[in-house]
């Protein structure tokens, strides 16, 4: 058996939470930057609450984690669960939302916390 392979009962919920369009830019930026709340909330012009609370809908299904760096919280795709290769696999298609992370730079909002 492929370990690739994906039961439809775990796809659905996944792909239903991906259907929203903000997740899965949060997703694609994800796969290759962390990021902490404060920056989607510039890229996305969001409240925090409601960033947060995406974030929280991808963390439950173990998609996204957290990490704490001093007096933020860092979010990064989670490489070790089942659903990551999935995840990648659809994420590959998508167009590189660099950009975003980019401007934010620009503009002098991209957090550095190291």
């Amino acid at each position: 058996m492929n370990n690739h392979i994906v039961e439809i009962d775990h796809a659905a919920p996944l792909l239903k939470l991906l259907g929203d369009k903000t997740r899965l830019t949060m997703i694609k930026i994800l796969d290759s930057h962390d990021c902490c709340v404060c920056e989607f909330v510039e890229i996305f012009q969001m409240s925090q609450p409601a960033i947060s609370q995406h974030l929280r809908k991808l963390k439950d299904v173990g998609v996204v984690k957290e990490t704490r760096r001093g007096q933020w919280i860092f979010y990064a795709l989670n490489k070790e669960n089942n659903l990551y290769p999935f995840v990648k696999d659809l994420l590959q298609h998508l167009p590189n939302q660099d950009n975003k992370l980019k401007e934010l730079e620009e503009q002098g909002l991209r957090i550095s916390c190291e």
